[in-house]
């Protein structure tokens, strides 16, 4: 049953956040922590009022009651549905598998084109045509090609996270000072002296950047391929929940996916500005 709410007092309470905004200006930790948390619990109430006063097969709110299921509950329910945990462990190893072998050729290949010219110039066309080219459509593609077992999977999930990461990487490596190069040739290194003296420390920041840029893509190409090539993984219980229009359950696995890409992309950030900071580059 729909609930009453005063609609009038929540527009004063935003008037009054609004007058305060000057001070989330400050340098003060606790004031900036304190406004996210401010603005979290904002939108969960907005979210539980929006969802008790909506249809259930279209909105779910956040907590809910009896008659309509909550988010939440439904989020801490599947981590003891075995089949649950099962999708997602299998997208983990999907993912994982995909990004690393992303980053594992993109970041060498993105230092190869820096220091080979011509390789750059042949390549540049083909890697721009595939960088603009909508991922999504080309999963029809890989599944005409390679059918419907795991690596066809983890194909989509290369494709959507490798071209952020050559980019970066090859930003970073053509950016190597010339000098830099020649001490090390001075000092008779060589190429792979070069590249594990040079040009992969100096690069790393930037690598980190397309690191951190792939990961939303990785965990959206990781969904995608679940939705057209799979039978199980967290694509696959949205799918299902979405034809029964349960969307306490499609949006608990959606908030699942988000908290990891949020967790995932914050230590990527970590990780460049450590890096940064380290050969004191401004990012």
């Amino acid at each position: 049953m729909p609930i009453n709410f005063n609609w009038g007092a929540l527009l004063s309470f935003l008037v009054r956040a609004y007058q305060m905004l000057p001070m989330i200006n400050s340098d003060n930790g606790w004031i900036k922590y304190g406004t996210v948390c401010l603005g979290l619990l904002l939108g969960a109430i907005i979210w539980e009022i929006f969802g008790l006063n909506s249809n259930p097969a279209f909105m779910a709110p956040l907590i809910g009651n009896e008659t309509h299921p909550g988010v939440a509950p439904r989020l801490v329910l599947n981590f003891s549905d075995p089949e649950f945990v099962v999708s997602l462990i299998g997208s983990s190893k999907l993912f994982i598998t995909g990004f690393s072998i992303a980053v594992l050729t993109a970041v060498p290949f993105g230092i190869l084109l820096a220091r080979l010219r011509w390789l750059r110039i042949a390549l540049d066309t083909y890697i721009l045509m595939l960088y603009v080219t909508p991922m999504v459509a080309l999963i029809p593609f890989v599944l005409a090609i390679m059918g419907f077992d795991f690596w066809p999977k983890v194909v989509v999930v290369f494709l959507f996270s490798f071209f952020p990461i050559l980019y970066n990487t090859l930003e970073g490596a053509r950016s190597v000072k010339p000098e830099l190069i020649e001490v090390a040739h001075s000092f008779r290194s060589s190429e792979v002296g070069l590249w594990f003296d040079v040009l992969i420390p100096y690069t790393l920041p930037y690598a980190l950047t397309g690191i951190r840029q792939a990961t939303g893509r990785a965990l959206v190409g990781m969904i995608a391929a679940e939705f057209f090539l799979s039978t199980s993984g967290l694509g696959k219980e949205i799918m299902i929940s979405s034809r029964t229009f349960d969307m306490a359950g499609v949006l608990a696995t959606i908030i699942l996916i988000t908290i990891i890409g949020i967790v995932l992309m914050r230590l990527a950030q970590g990780l460049e500005q450590y890096f940064a900071s380290w050969r004191g580059l401004e990012r």
